[in-house]
């Protein structure tokens, strides 16, 4: 999937509102100044609306990315794309990158 690359303090959200936060940045590609974000890196959400079992199954606590690029790699590994798909625990429902940076793209 083509889309600009993720960097650490791109603005992402779950589907409940709560902002997204990567755990483990990555040093070797700089986005603007800002490390960029590996596929593997996961995610810790704060602020999730969902409400908590008996009302719903939320508040989503952590995410993970299930896609990212295919022809760009850093360290052997893929990198996280605007358009990439994910899952947040553990309500299931995705992770939505809202903005990023727009001068670095890949596929």
């Amino acid at each position: 999937m083509p889309g600009f690359l993720v960097q650490v303090g791109a603005q992402v959200l779950c589907a409940h509102g709560g902002q997204a936060t990567p755990t483990v940045p990555n040093p070797r590609v700089t986005l603007g100044g800002a490390p960029s974000v590996l596929v593997s890196s996961p995610y810790v959400i704060a602020g999730c609306a969902l409400p908590p079992p008996t009302a719903g199954n939320g508040p989503c606590v952590s995410g993970q990315w299930l896609s990212g690029t295919t022809r760009v790699l850093s360290g052997g590994q893929p990198l996280l794309v605007q358009s990439s798909s994910s899952i947040c625990a553990p309500s299931g429902t995705p992770m939505m990158v809202l903005a990023t940076q727009t001068r670095v793209s890949a596929m």
